[in-house]
C-alpha cells in the first residue's frame, strides 16, 4: 500500500447510484442510473477513490441471500467502475436469526466506513459522504467528513428526520459538477 492517502467519495447505493426501489426482493431487479459510470469515471479522474456503503436489510429479512447480493454488487462494479462496495446485512427485526442483531455497521453507525479505512489508505479530510437519506448524512457526520444530500432517491422530500448536510444536489451529476468547479 502506498503511503499516499487518497480522498474518497463514499456513496450510498439505492437512490444514489441505483434507482430507488424499496420493494427489491431480488438483486437482479437493481437498476443502475444511466449516468453513474461517467460520474465514477470523472471522480476517478479527479483522484477520488469511490466506495459504496449500503444497508442491505433484505438479507436479514430473508428477501435475498448474501451470495445473490454479492453477485449483484459485482455487476454494479463492472457496470460503473466503483472501487468497492461495503454492506451491512443486519436488521434487528429481521427473520434470518444470524443477521437479526444489533451491529456497528448499520448506518448511521460507522462500521462500514471503518472497514473501508482498514482496507484503503484514505484521506478523510478531503472525503465526502453522499446519500439520499438521513442515515447517510448522519454517518458522514459521525466520522467527521463533508456530507452531501441528493434528491435522486428519498432526498429532502421524504427525509425520515431533519439533518443538515453540507451540500444539497439533485443527483450525482450535480455533485460531480460541483467538485469539478
Amino acid at each position: 500500500m502506498s503511503d499516499l492517502k487518497k480522498p474518497a467519495v463514499f456513496l450510498d447505493r439505492d437512490g444514489v447510484i441505483t434507482i430507488e426501489n424499496f420493494a427489491v426482493t431480488h438483486p437482479k431487479s437493481i437498476k443502475v442510473m444511466p449516468f453513474v459510470a461517467s460520474c465514477i469515471n470523472e471522480l476517478h479522474n479527479m483522484g477520488y477513490l469511490v466506495l459504496v456503503i449500503t444497508n442491505q436489510s433484505g438479507i436479514a429479512r430473508g428477501l435475498f441471500t448474501i451470495n445473490e447480493l454479492e453477485q449483484a454488487h459485482k455487476l454494479i462494479i463492472k457496470q460503473t467502475g466503483i472501487d468497492d462496495i461495503f454492506y451491512c446485512p443486519h436488521y434487528i427485526h429481521g427473520k434470518v436469526k444470524e443477521f437479526s442483531v444489533e451491529c456497528n455497521c448499520r448506518k448511521p453507525r460507522t462500521g462500514l466506513i471503518n472497514q473501508a479505512l482498514s482496507k484503503y489508505h484514505i484521506d478523510m479530510s478531503k472525503s465526502y459522504m453522499v446519500g439520499d437519506r438521513a442515515s447517510d448524512i448522519m454517518t458522514g457526520q459521525n466520522v467527521g467528513i463533508r456530507t452531501v444530500l441528493l434528491d435522486s432517491g428519498y432526498g429532502r422530500a421524504r427525509l425520515e428526520q431533519y439533518v443538515a448536510a453540507d451540500h444539497y444536489f439533485a443527483d450525482l451529476r450535480d455533485f460531480v459538477r460541483f467538485l469539478e468547479e
